[in-house]
């Protein structure tokens, strides 16, 4: 833009007279006086504005890529690999009827609803105008002992929660429950004081806890009652899948467990202790499990038994395997020695510093001026 208006201002003067008849004067790149290349101006001028202005260069980092996850880490292969091969639990009704184990599924419901049953989970009744209904599914669950085999196959009846009106089906959900901090003290306090350590479950944990709602429930599929197919269940009692369930099965296991002489922490809710004299009981509950480390056989027994008689309980014995971790107990008093001695020799311990008395300072006196005078 800058050569334009030079241009211009030098041929001004020349301008000012008449112009000739014909041709106008050739400047001196040869082309008419007058006229302009402005190709050649668009591709020279680094100042004009009109023409597009040249792409940038990418830019590229040039840091060096850190991995993601350090070489100080080991990966293990994922849950979904490592259940290559086991059975596919069915997701609906139709799906357990027509699988190939479609008998064992049909007992496990059967069992799941004679267990209703016995705790008096609901009523068949009629609906009143103007309340919902909530829904019903089944859950189906194959368990695995430890080593990956088969156990046994576990169906569930589970309310659909998400259908419930808050104020009207129910009111508070929260529920504590035992942090995985305060398992590991228990364990080094069972290993610290050789503490008796069992284990037991609660069947149908839920079922216990009472409903203070009026909660009707649609009847299970597969198993509606002929003829009364228009009622519905008028629940008594909580069930999974309800957002009060686990609340009100903590409320009354806490309930009953007072009366038997437990206190319950200040920090965890779920840790309960009991002493009796010199003898203590401490009580772990998660959801529906039950850790006992009792330093008496018989107190622990009287906590079964007082569990039992309260609940629908099944004694698993002594803990192997509690919240996935696998445990492994060595009682003996000669493994506790080798484990002295291993490590004593490991480390390549020598003789611990004590403080020297009187006594000692006598019988040490020849020694060191033989020392000394050597």
């Amino acid at each position: 833009m800058q050569r334009r208006i030079t241009s211009h201002v030098e041929t001004e003067p020349n301008s000012s007279g008449p112009q000739p008849d014909g041709d106008p004067e050739p400047n001196n790149n040869g082309n008419p006086e007058g006229e302009e290349n402005h190709q050649s101006d668009n591709e020279e001028d680094p100042h004009n504005n009109d023409a597009p202005p040249p792409p940038s260069p990418v830019r590229r980092s040039h840091r060096e890529r850190r991995k993601a996850i350090s070489d100080d880490y080991i990966i293990y292969m994922s849950e979904d690999v490592d259940d290559i091969g086991k059975v596919e639990d069915p997701t609906s009704y139709k799906e357990a009827i027509k699988s190939l184990n479609s008998s064992r599924w049909q007992i496990a419901m059967e069992d799941e609803l004679k267990s209703m049953g016995s705790n008096d989970v609901w009523d068949l009744v009629e609906v009143p105008n103007g309340a919902k209904r909530v829904g019903c599914k089944w859950i189906y669950k194959t368990k695995y002992d430890p080593k990956g085999n088969i156990e046994r196959f576990k169906a569930r009846l589970v309310a659909k929660g998400f259908t419930q009106r808050e104020g009207i089906d129910y009111n508070e959900t929260f529920s504590p429950v035992s942090s995985k901090d305060s398992f590991r003290i228990v364990m080094a306090l069972v290993a610290h004081f050789d503490l008796e350590l069992h284990q037991m479950d609660v069947k149908t944990a839920f079922l216990n806890g009472d409903l203070d709602e009026d909660i009707y429930m649609t009847q299970p599929e597969g198993f509606v009652v002929e003829g009364k197919e228009h009622l519905a269940c008028r629940l008594k009692k909580s069930i999974y899948g309800l957002k009060q369930a686990s609340r009100q099965w903590y409320l009354k296991f806490d309930k009953i467990i007072r009366t038997f002489g437990f206190t319950e922490n200040v920090k965890d809710n779920c840790i309960y202790v009991k002493f009796k004299g010199s003898r203590f009981t401490i009580l772990v509950l998660y959801v529906d499990d039950i850790l006992l480390a009792c330093s008496d056989k018989d107190m622990l027994h009287e906590t079964k038994n007082f569990l039992s008689s309260n609940f629908d309980m099944k004694d698993l014995g002594e803990a192997s395997y509690v919240l996935g971790i696998e445990i492994h107990r060595d009682r003996s008093k000669e493994t506790k020695r080798g484990i002295i001695h291993t490590f004593l020799t490991r480390y390549r311990s020598g003789g611990t510093p004590t403080r020297i008395g009187a006594r000692d300072r006598e019988a040490l006196r020849p020694s060191l001026r033989d020392s000394r005078s050597s």
